[in-house]
């Protein structure tokens, strides 16, 4: 089949311009076809752009026969460009259609489509995820990812507007940032390096110069954990401040939900509705349990979980069903199950200011105060069985004037899925990587 050239041709209007408003103008608009409906003397076409819908109406009478060849040989997810003239009709879908002058035909699409990009017939989410581009397609993807892209737009905006700098930390490090997380080895000439799994003790570096840091990046962890709430390649929203505490990063994490929240309620209105979702603000302050408070709370619905132990996937679920649409706060955590740099309570070593911030049963971040004592970050590496001297490079920071300070680690992935109420994070990622999947 042959293929037009685009030419000179270049959009005037996307898909959500073009209204009653605009009866008898010309526009040019560009898309994929997601339908054709021939009724014998009318064909309808309805065109999908970035925006939305469109639908193109062709009068068999009054087109050219250039026209009516182009749409004989048109199918469903061709993309297409159409210059025409708009025309308010009262029962076309927005009140509003284009008659169409000329149209190109740009690319065409095989068929059978391994999915249907519509949404109309179903498919399981490996089906979906191998044919992934087919599947941003439907309308419920294209809402998830105007909604991520709007998240991080305002997450910018927020740090940006508090004074925070933004910097770019190594994705390529001699030493793990955290002890227990798994590693990817990458071969670096003739040396051992890894993928990053944290930006931790480079951000806490640069607290020492900047003071309040944060970093939107790409990071990797080799955990087999083959859930619907793990990845292997993921984003993470870190901040670290200096001449802080955990309560103060806390309050910024509070902050920056409500105004995550409101921005897409604001923002994201036809994309909520797509989605079926309503986002109330959060009004009242974000509930602040203690390590201790939710294994009893656990204990007291048949769960056991030991006093020291991390909190395992089932008791998590469970406590998605005793926190029901809830953002809260999980604080003062054994020392023992947080990562070297947390900062052990003084009056209680067995404690450590760490918090988790969850909703419902999703941890969306971790963090806390961190270490400012050379001698306690040395102690805190050897108690986790960690070597000191892999760490020299960051150790030199303690004799440089280490402030207090403290930071969080945020998983975007993990933000999204409670704003958009799903329970497995490939839904809310354009390409996943997981235990079991490196395409597409």
């Amino acid at each position: 089949m042959s293929i037009d050239s685009l030419g000179e041709w270049r959009r005037t209007h996307y898909s959500n311009m073009v209204g009653p408003a605009l009866d008898g103008e010309k526009v040019t608009v560009f898309g994929w076809v997601e339908d054709v409906r021939d009724l014998g003397g009318i064909t309808f076409i309805t065109l999908r752009d970035r925006e939305g819908l469109l639908q193109i109406t062709v009068l068999r009478k009054k087109v050219s026969e250039k026209i009516l060849e182009k749409i004989s040989r048109i199918g469903r997810q061709f993309a297409i460009g159409v210059k025409g003239t708009v025309r308010s009709h009262r029962e076309a879908p927005k009140g509003v259609e284009v008659i169409p002058e000329d149209i190109k035909i740009l690319a065409t699409a095989a068929h059978p489509l391994p999915l249907d990009p519509t949404g109309r017939v179903p498919a399981d989410i490996d089906v979906r995820l191998d044919a992934r581009v087919l599947d941003l397609r439907r309308p419920e993807c294209r809402a998830i990812f105007k909604i991520r892209h709007e998240t991080v737009t305002e997450i910018r905006r927020f740090f940006i507007e508090n004074g925070f700098i933004e910097v770019h930390t190594p994705k390529i490090i001699a030493a793990a940032a955290e002890g227990g997380a798994a590693l990817f080895p990458v071969d670096y000439f003739e040396q051992k390096a890894f993928l990053a799994q944290s930006p931790e003790l480079y951000k806490e570096q640069l607290t020492t110069v900047f003071e309040k840091v944060f970093e939107i990046g790409t990071y990797f962890r080799a955990e087999e954990s083959h859930t619907r709430r793990h990845l292997n390649e993921f984003i993470s929203v870190d901040i670290e401040e200096a001449f802080a505490t955990v309560d103060d990063v806390m309050n910024v994490q509070e902050e920056l939900t409500r105004s995550i929240v409101s921005h897409v309620a604001k923002t994201c209105q036809n994309e909520l509705e797509i989605l079926g979702l309503s986002l109330k603000t959060p009004s009242q302050r974000f509930k602040r349990y203690t390590y201790s408070e939710i294994v009893e709370e656990l204990r007291k619905r048949n769960v056991e979980v030991e006093w020291g132990e991390d909190i395992p996937t089932p008791a998590y679920r469970e406590l998605g069903e005793l926190h029901k649409q809830e953002y809260y706060f999980i604080v003062d955590w054994p020392s023992r199950v947080r990562p070297f740099y947390i900062k052990p309570r003084e009056d209680k070593p067995e404690l450590c200011y760490a918090f988790d911030f969850m909703y419902e049963w999703i941890e969306i971040t971790s963090g806390g105060s961190r270490v400012d004592s050379k001698e306690v970050f040395v102690n805190r590496l050897k108690e986790q069985n960690l070597d000191p001297k892999s760490f020299d490079f960051y150790l030199k920071i303690f004799d440089y004037g280490m402030p207090p300070h403290a930071g969080f680690g945020m998983g975007l992935e993990r933000m999204l899925m409670a704003l958009v109420g799903k329970e497995n994070i490939r839904e809310v990622i354009l390409f996943p990587r997981d235990r079991f999947r490196l395409t597409p």
